[in-house]
């Protein structure tokens, strides 16, 4: 059962490339938290490649067998793009709001 009630991740720049491994292993460690509520803030993130849709798809699994949720907060439209092109859209919990 999760302890932790929320962890949030800001991506500051694009998830591809040599990018993804560093962004890996941060988004690893806040799985590891094993939050009740993972957000992967992507508001500054303008795209996504393979490498990091399959971190994604991970932290995503992980965090559910954990009893936890992950959400991708205010994806950028050429993000929600590649995850529709992906069939994604359907797996990921997506919020699209920005908080105030």
């Amino acid at each position: 059962m999760p302890e932790i009630p929320e962890t949030v991740v800001i991506v500051t720049e694009a998830l591809e490339g040599a990018s993804v491994e560093r962004w890996g292993r941060l988004i690893a460690d806040a799985v590891a938290l094993r939050p009740a509520s993972l957000i992967i803030d992507l508001r500054r993130c303008p795209l996504v490649d393979a490498g990091a849709i399959a971190v994604l798809l991970w932290a995503h699994r992980t965090t559910l067998a954990d009893g936890g949720r992950l959400t991708l907060r205010s994806p950028r439209d050429k993000v929600r793009r590649t995850l529709r092109l992906a069939r994604l859209d359907q797996v990921f919990e997506v919020d699209a709001g920005v908080p105030a």
